[in-house]
């Protein structure tokens, strides 16, 4: 794996710290210490994940699993250790739930853990962000994109994207924004209102009245708000949307003329939503944070190679559980389990992921990535991405 480090910081962790707890990170006494005149070797870290095995967000949490499990292989060489140190994994189903998340977190981390990741769920990742701090403890989100994650506190860091790069991305499609309307259609949901805030930031900052038609998660018929995005006489419709409902909003939008009436932008889903779109498949603008064939690079090859070969399908949310992967066994090697050493490990962090150049922004922990536009090309009964162009990490930086 090459990395390049920006900031590199030693520590020295006393053995009486780091043995509180049988879950707690642990050393081996024989190494050194007093008598033997070395800094004690870390042995052995426990580390939780906790993320959506079961929920409306169960199969980004699969995604984010699955790229976990093939990122950690890859970056300890298949040893499940990194300088002699093992990282043991402990797995929680928060179910998208930020309380049950919470839950699972307070008993990891009393139970020693200093080490989180996860969170499919932007709620979730809000909550957990929270628990990071009150306890001092690491926590690298998942795929959960909403921008109130980047910076929230000194301990939270990201390894996915998030809605500003979204949002960046979408500009691509878009001329002039100067006095042009823009409606956000999205769920009321942490996710869909961080879309609608980075809409109002960076194309609302270019001049765009932004305007939004918000929908509460658990309605099924969306014919009445699809009325409201025509009613707005927009310029553009950007749709922030995720989970279930996905197909059933695309029908309603089709079965009440949007696509005739205006210009749509979203963002391309994981792959069991690419039939989702119906008639307007080919007449959505999509931008996309990863399908496998958008990148190019022997890191993405690999992932992808991984985990078709544990019998799953990598997919939209599977670089962000790799790049954890990659960050953890970072945090691990240059922190030795202390907490503020591990932080000081990845910020500045730059590492080669399946999306290519990865870097940890160190000021606020945001996670620099290239990003994609696509489109969707019918392929017999079915629709299949086709790379337009590629956005670099730096023109889409939040």
């Amino acid at each position: 794996m090459r990395v390049t480090k920006k900031l590199l910081l030693g520590t020295v962790v006393t053995t009486a710290a780091l043995v509180m707890t049988a879950c707690a990170p642990s050393t081996d006494p024989g190494t050194g210490g007093e008598d033997g005149g070395d800094t004690p070797g870390l042995t052995e870290i426990t580390v939780g994940v906790i993320t959506s095995e079961t929920g409306p967000l169960a199969g980004y949490g699969k995604q984010y699993l699955d790229g976990f499990k093939a990122g950690l292989d890859y970056a300890t060489d298949g040893t499940g250790e990194i300088d002699g140190t093992k990282i043991d994994v402990e797995y929680r189903d928060d179910a998208g739930d930020p309380d049950t998340a919470v839950t699972a977190a307070k008993e990891l981390i009393g139970n020693g853990v200093n080490v989180l990741l996860g969170s499919a769920s932007s709620a979730v990742a809000l909550a957990l962000a929270e628990q990071a701090e009150q306890n001092k403890v690491l926590f690298v989100s998942g795929p959960a994109a909403a921008d109130a994650v980047t910076g929230i506190n000194g301990y939270t860091f990201r390894s996915g994207r998030q809605s500003a790069q979204d949002v960046a991305t979408a500009g691509a499609f878009l001329d002039d924004l100067d006095g042009k309307k823009i409606v956000v259609y999205a769920q009321n949901t942490a996710f869909g209102q961080g879309n609608v805030a980075a809409v109002e930031a960076i194309l609302g900052g270019k001049g765009a009245a932004v305007e939004s038609v918000l929908v509460a998660e658990d309605v099924t018929e969306f014919t009445p708000f699809a009325q409201q995005v025509l009613s707005a006489q927009p310029d553009l419709v950007f749709v922030a949307w995720a989970g279930a409902t996905t197909g059933a909003m695309w029908q309603s939008m089709t079965q009440q003329g949007v696509f005739d009436a205006v210009p749509v932008v979203t963002g391309l889903g994981d792959s069991p939503t690419f039939g989702a779109y119906g008639e307007a498949s080919e007449q959505i603008s999509f931008l996309n944070h990863y399908f496998p064939g958008a990148p190019s690079n022997a890191v993405n090859d690999a992932m992808v190679a991984a985990i078709e070969a544990a019998g799953g399908t990598p997919d939209l949310f599977s670089p962000d559980g790799f790049n954890a992967a990659i960050m953890l066994v970072q945090a691990v090697k240059e922190g030795q389990g202390d907490v503020d050493a591990m932080i000081a490990a990845l910020e500045g962090f730059t590492f080669e992921g399946p999306k290519g150049t990865t870097t940890v922004r160190a000021s606020d922990h945001a996670l620099l990535q290239e990003m994609y536009t696509v489109r969707l090309v019918a392929d017999g009964d079915t629709f299949v991405p086709e790379l337009i162009d590629t956005a670099s990490a730096d023109s889409v930086a939040p």
